[in-house]
């Protein structure tokens, strides 16, 4: 049975899908890099930061898809097209969506391989707090969205 990691991979997918959303709905593309008083990271970088964790703890780490992140890169670079960002997303989606499509119930409960929050965790527990990191930063999204259109 594989039933946590179906759960996963609908939830994951779901969140993704929201994150396209968001992106097309801001009405001026150059609002995608914008910020506004003491806010540091536009929805253009929050998406890239987003699309470049997901990569890298599912696709690189669970997935063996060979992905090599650059997170300065997800906060420094500027102006991507909407359409790029968008790709990128169904991108990520679906290395996310083929991951825990091969993921058994064993697997989420053995130990993750790094010690990325600073001690040891199991697949499932950072599987989670991915999922609570995906819509932190998708709220982040929808609140600039809103305060900048």
């Amino acid at each position: 049975m594989q039933q946590m990691s179906t759960e996963l991979r609908h939830l994951f997918d779901r969140e993704l899908e929201r994150l396209s959303n968001e992106i097309l709905a801001f009405e001026e593309e150059e609002n995608l890099w914008k910020t506004k008083g003491q806010i540091s990271n536009s929805a253009g970088n929050l998406c890239l930061h987003l699309v470049g964790n997901l990569n890298t703890y599912i696709g690189a780490i669970l997935g063996q898809s060979g992905y090599v992140r650059n997170r300065d890169a997800e906060f420094n670079l500027r102006n991507i097209a909407r359409k790029e960002l968008l790709e990128k997303i169904a991108e990520v989606k679906r290395i996310v969506s083929h991951t825990f499509g091969r993921l058994t119930e064993n697997e989420l409960q053995e130990t993750y391989p790094q010690q990325v929050l600073g001690y040891e965790m199991t697949v499932s527990f950072f599987m989670i707090h991915l999922y609570g990191h995906l819509n932190y930063h998708l709220g982040q999204i929808n609140y600039l969205r809103r305060m900048l259109e």
